[in-house]
């Protein structure tokens, strides 16, 4: 979720700040360029004046107009702009460079036009830093008994100008690159304050989604709207286990209050059995099928006790539980002409050394039942990075991969297999013992025929939930 937060954040962000930028940067350019058109005004002015004293034909003509061109030419020498003045027949008053003239198109030429009109030139148009070649046109007209008799123009090099703009436009890029450090800055650590609380619940979720049920969210932080969501989901946690605990209880309690019943009903049955002639056939169903429901409800209290427990994890040595269990299931197994064998180098994991030996108890019967004599089921123990796992392969018919899909559910059976004795019990209480202590059962194919089940087991030791805003436990 952060690496879609966070783009959209740095995207508005940055639109805000070239929305911004784009702006202040024409602005920038367009007050330095004012700057130097007053000038030029101010400048063409002076020597408007200046040409009012050569239009009076009186004495010392000659003078005065030695005096405005000197002044053009120091003007030019100084700043480098071309400065002239000019009668309305086009002819030279003064200029410099000498024999300066006005082209017959171009930006001069309109300023030219206007000035002749009896005011001065409008600005010109703005100047950017990727034009070289442009150049500030002023004109200002002479004016004299209220006609214009000459027009002072002024054409201003831009270079000086351009690399002022420039400059302040690299101020108000490293301006904008600051801001932009400290929105992605910001972004960071709001994105982080909005989805904290964000990833605490989806922590928690899967926390209980895999069992632990205890988790809870401390709601310390983040936006008030996650606060409340934090509280809503500890109490839909709380009603959540406190319904599973009242069912748990249920089937205890129903599993025990009916043992009792049962155990007389039994006990009858084999009364019954002495006044009857030996072999019976309807006496001797009537006992299997009151020893199997004997045993659904042992299996029931074992899946409601194996739910409530908890784990005693402990580092544990798993390939030698696993040949102590194989040891122990080997007479059976020979007494069906099955080959048990227990293979794999030494690894340990955390586990609860009972939880574990009940659950491989249940996956090594279940593989003896569906194994044919001859036939060979393997107990193999091995490490895969953070995870030790113990495979019990058998040689079987194995199951279809809708069957795979279901089985371990609580009173699933293949019905294929329906003659063979069992509850449908027995590894969902192996699931239920194992994820008590983060371990894991699943099941897959044995090629070219059987079943694999595959017990995984932590190989580090479960760190404690934190504090703060973050996943608790009751």
């Amino acid at each position: 979720m952060r690496t879609r937060l966070l783009p959209l954040l740095i995207i508005l962000m940055a639109g805000v700040l070239l929305a911004l930028g784009f702006p202040l940067a024409g602005s920038l350019a367009s007050a330095h360029q004012q700057t130097v058109v007053v000038d030029r005004i101010d400048d063409t002015a002076r020597f408007a004046a200046l040409a009012q004293y050569v239009t009076d034909s009186g004495p010392g003509l000659d003078e005065r107009r030695s005096t405005l061109q000197n002044e053009l030419v120091r003007y030019r020498e100084v700043y480098g702009i071309d400065a002239g003045v000019f009668y309305r027949d086009g002819t030279t008053m003064a200029a410099a460079p000498e024999g300066w003239r006005i082209p017959q198109e171009g930006e001069l030429r309109r300023a030219l036009a206007e000035a002749r009109l009896g005011r001065r030139s409008h600005d010109p148009p703005q100047v950017w830093p990727w034009q070289p070649d442009a150049r500030l046109a002023v004109a200002s007209p002479v004016v004299r008994d209220g006609d214009v008799v000459a027009v002072v123009v002024t054409d201003s090099p831009t270079g000086a100008l351009r690399g002022r703009i420039l400059r302040g436009w690299l101020l108000i890029a490293a301006g904008e690159c600051a801001a932009m450090l400290l929105a992605v800055g910001a972004a960071f650590r709001l994105a982080g304050w909005v989805l904290r609380p964000v990833r605490v619940l989806d922590a928690a979720t899967h926390d209980i989604a895999t069992g632990r049920l205890n988790s809870r969210v401390a709601a310390a932080g983040g936006p008030p709207e996650l606060r409340r969501l934090a509280r809503s989901f500890n109490e839909m946690a709380d009603h959540v286990e406190e319904v599973l605990e009242q069912q748990r209880a249920f089937v205890a309690d129903a599993s025990h209050q009916l043992r009792n019943p049962l155990a007389a009903l039994l006990l009858r049955i084999e009364l019954l059995a002495l006044e009857l002639p030996e072999g019976n056939e309807e006496i001797a169903s009537v006992r299997a099928e009151g020893k199997r429901l004997a045993r659904v409800l042992d299996d029931l209290l074992d899946l409601a006790l194996a739910e409530h427990a908890p784990a005693d994890l402990q580092l544990t040595d798993i390939k030698e539980l696993a040949a102590e269990r194989v040891a122990a299931w080997r007479p059976l197994a020979e007494e069906r002409g099955v080959r048990l064998t227990a293979t794999g180098p030494a690894v340990t994991a955390w586990a609860d050394p009972i939880a574990l030996s009940s659950a491989l108890d249940a996956v090594i019967d279940n593989a003896l039942k569906f194994t044919a004599e001859g036939e060979e089921v393997t107990v193999e123990a091995g490490a895969r990075g953070d995870t030790s796992t113990v495979v019990v392969a058998d040689r079987g018919p194995g199951l279809t991969d809708e069957e795979l899909a279901r089985v371990g559910d609580r009173f699933w059976r293949s019905g294929r297999h329906q003659n063979v004795k069992g509850s449908g019990l027995g590894l969902s209480i192996s699931r239920a013992l194992l994820g008590a202590g983060g371990g894991i059962l699943s099941f897959a194919h044995n090629e070219p025929h059987g079943l694999r089940v595959t017990i995984a087991l932590p190989r580090t030791e479960p760190a404690p939930d934190g504090g703060g805003y973050g996943l608790t436990d009751r």
